[in-house]
C-alpha cells in the first residue's frame, strides 16, 4: 500500500475541525481511488469511463422520468461479464452477448455505482437483469441517432467488438457511433 503525507493548511471546508499547519499519512488507495501504481496514461480506457458515464447519465433520466418522446435505447452486453445476472434459460439462448431494449414495456429501472438492474418481460413473464456498466459492449438510441461502441477490456488485453451487433435493427434509420479504433495507437 502507497502512503503519501499532506499537509493542512487550515483553509477549505472543515478546517475548523483540522490542525492548521499539520502533517497527516494519508493511503493513497484510500483517499484518491488507486489501486495500483500507474507506469502508463491509457488515454483509451480514460476514455471509455468517460463515456460509459453518458449511458449511465442517459440511464438516470429514464430511471427518474422515464424515456422521454420516442427516445429508446438499445443495451448489448456481455452476459458472462462477472456480476451480470440473468435467468438462466436466457443465459442457455444468448450465452455470451445478448441485446435489450427498453422503450416501451420495461419496469423498476434501478441505475447504481456499479451496475443497473431492469424487469424485462420474456415470454410473457417478468424477469429481472443485472448488468454490470463494464460489462456493455454497445448503447444507442435510435431516435437520437446515437450511438456507443465500447471495447472489451479482458486481463488488459482489448478485444474486438468486430462479432458484436446489436441484434435488432430499426428500418431506415442509421445510428452515429463512435469507434475507438481510430484513435488507437497503430502498432
Amino acid at each position: 500500500m502507497k502512503f503519501f503525507w499532506l499537509w493542512l493548511t487550515g483553509s477549505g471546508e472543515g478546517a475548523a475541525q483540522q490542525q492548521k499547519g499539520s502533517f497527516y499519512l494519508i493511503s493513497a488507495e484510500r483517499h484518491l481511488g488507486m489501486t495500483e501504481f500507474v507506469t502508463e496514461i491509457n488515454y483509451d480506457k480514460l476514455i471509455e469511463k468517460a463515456l460509459k458515464q453518458v449511458v449511465v447519465e442517459a440511464l438516470k433520466i429514464a430511471e427518474a422520468q422515464g424515456l422521454p418522446g420516442e427516445n429508446h435505447f438499445y443495451i448489448t452486453f456481455k452476459t458472462n461479464f462477472p456480476g451480470t445476472s440473468v435467468p438462466s434459460d436466457l443465459q442457455i439462448q444468448y450465452p455470451e452477448n445478448m441485446t435489450i431494449v427498453l422503450q416501451h414495456q420495461y419496469a423498476n429501472l434501478r441505475v447504481g455505482t456499479d451496475s443497473f438492474s431492469v424487469e424485462l418481460s420474456f415470454g410473457g413473464r417478468p424477469q429481472t437483469l443485472v448488468i454490470p456498466y463494464d460489462a456493455i459492449t454497445y448503447f444507442a438510441d435510435p431516435y437520437a441517432k446515437f450511438g456507443l461502441s465500447f471495447s472489451f477490456y479482458e486481463n488488459g488485453d482489448v478485444h474486438s467488438l468486430d462479432e458484436i451487433e446489436p441484434e435488432k435493427k430499426v428500418a431506415g434509420e442509421t445510428a452515429q457511433i463512435i469507434s475507438f479504433d481510430s484513435f488507437r495507437k497503430k502498432k
